[in-house]
């Protein structure tokens, strides 16, 4: 006859055996270093995409926009923002996620095949202009993010550190780079964040 205290143990052994599968699942591994997988060629493709109208000419008009705001006034837009994304109003949100730069860069992001997981473009001050979903932030100017380009010149490039995104089991990495005019003077910023293991796979590594 089996004893209760024996019956109890093999149930416990039981429930680990049947959720060990998913404890110990190791997680993605990461497929090399981001300032190698997003060589030139693909920061040149990037650039090409950007070179669309739309992205200039929606920054340079934020810029004439927003030009004179002042540090008081982004804090309080940024603040406005947070508290947009936990509201059911939402018109500062809704007018940037609806307008023509975040219409093309949702579509940019959709036809990337997984490759870029989110784009977003910021202004002269670091504000967002257009992106293709939601940030958690509506300025982006204390950020390495656009600390590293725009004021670094219309040719400057930042690779950000590689993290590990547990929702899709990747890497992910983000590209940022100065937006410039015809002239090469910055007009702001753009941030890319591009899936590294689909990165990887698709440069063979």
């Amino acid at each position: 006859m089996i004893s209760t205290k024996s019956m109890v143990l093999s149930g416990v052994f039981a429930a680990t055996i049947l959720s060990t599968p998913y404890a110990v699942m190791a997680k993605a591994e990461l497929p090399g270093d981001p300032n190698v997988l997003i060589t030139d060629d693909v920061i040149q493709d990037v650039r090409g995409w950007l070179e669309n109208a739309v992205v200039s000419l929606s920054i340079n008009s934020q810029n004439k926009l927003r030009k004179d705001m002042s540090q008081d006034e982004i804090d309080a837009a940024d603040k406005q923002w947070r508290a947009e994304r936990e509201a059911d109003d939402q018109p500062l949100v809704a007018a940037i996620l609806t307008n023509p730069l975040s219409s093309y860069l949702t579509q940019v992001q959709a036809r990337s095949g997984g490759l870029f997981a989110e784009i977003f473009v910021m202004d002269a001050v670091g504000l967002n202009v257009g992106q293709s979903s939601i940030t958690s932030d509506f300025w982006q100017g204390d950020e390495g993010k656009f600390q590293n380009t725009y004021p670094k010149g219309p040719d400057a490039v930042f690779i950000d550190e590689a993290e590990y995104n547990e929702d899709s089991d990747t890497w992910r990495s983000q590209l940022n780079m100065t937006m410039s005019n015809a002239e090469r003077q910055p007009i702001g910023a753009v941030t890319i964040e591009v899936n590294l293991n689909e990165l990887a796979r698709r440069s063979g590594q």
